[in-house]
């Protein structure tokens, strides 16, 4: 993922969460609603952790210095990780406590038509940024499912951006359902439902977002065809004839370390060495643009070392 494909993501969401808040606010304010309430809190999470984003993004652009000779480009996972974890405080636990307190004390709502006004407005506003970010996500995704997508993905902000706003989407079909019934029935505790469910969405959602943050944060290796890629373009059958074995990391969403012991043919003298490294080295870049930098040691293959 590129920083500006990304970056044009995360401004859509930023200001759509910005607008949606302060109109979940007014109509809680209004109604009395506390899944409109969750609701808003939720969108004051979500707009923060596109500034966080955006945080990370800058800051993965510092240039590497004696203290940090591979850069900065982690900034981004662990700005993604803090965004996760906001998610689960704001969002999520303020939500679920809201939702357990409203159940326990349930209050009737007030002009519960401008909370459905309200959140049909915001729905259409959460639906455009989550088309951005599924437009803007598809040329990565290529033929993988979604699901793989945010798995697999080095790149953590449109997986982010994803989860949020499908997440927001479906809590503010909870929050509609939840105002409706309430005017349906006559019955306040529908209210606390809603939000208690919208609590536990969030907190399922934060979750995976942590589980996933963490496992790049703590550094990831190259996808299986990035390896397979990798490996292939290592060997020319003339000078290198096998990979002895072979490490990535990523230090980035789009710097890739590769640390290689690669078998030579027997007889080469140090220049035609040299050349083979060299070449291997062009060959991998072309087919892996992420590895950027790569460490190749040459070695004669011995069975110890398989």
């Amino acid at each position: 993922m590129s920083a500006g494909g990304g970056k044009k993501a995360i401004l859509a969401a930023l200001t759509a969460n910005a607008g949606i808040a302060v109109a979940k606010f007014i109509g809680a304010a209004i109604t009395g609603s506390a899944s409109m309430l969750a609701e808003g809190v939720h969108s004051v999470a979500d707009t923060a952790n596109q500034g966080l984003l955006l945080v990370g993004q800058r800051r993965a652009e510092q240039e590497a210095d004696e203290l940090h000779p591979f850069g900065y480009g982690r900034n981004r996972y662990f700005y993604s990780f803090i965004v996760a974890l906001v998610l689960f405080t704001l969002g999520s636990v303020y939500a679920i406590y809201e939702g357990i307190h409203k159940i326990q004390h349930p209050e009737e709502l007030s002009s519960p038509i401008v909370a459905v006004v309200i959140l049909g407005i915001a729905i259409a506003l959460e639906a455009f940024s989550f088309r951005t970010a599924i437009r803007e996500s598809r040329p990565l995704k290529g033929n993988a499912s979604w699901w793989k997508f945010i798995r697999n993905s080095r790149s953590p902000e449109l997986p982010v951006v994803l989860l949020e706003d499908s997440g927001a989407l479906i809590g503010l079909v909870l929050a509609f359902g939840a105002v409706v019934l309430t005017m349906v029935t006559g019955d306040p505790i529908w209210d606390g439902i809603g939000t208690l469910a919208i609590g536990i969405l969030l907190g399922v959602i934060a979750i995976v977002l942590i589980i996933e943050m963490q496992s790049l944060l703590i550094g990831e290796g190259a996808t299986p065809d990035e390896d397979r890629a990798i490996r292939a373009n290592l060997v020319d059958d003339t000078r290198i004839d096998r990979v002895i074995h072979v490490k990535t990391q990523y230090l980035g969403p789009e710097e890739m370390l590769v640390a290689a012991k690669v078998g030579i043919t027997p007889g080469l003298d140090i220049e035609n060495i040299a050349a083979a490294i060299d070449d291997a080295e062009t060959r991998v870049r072309a087919a892996v643009p992420a590895a950027r930098i790569i460490y190749l040691e040459p070695d004669l293959y011995r069975t110890k070392d398989v």
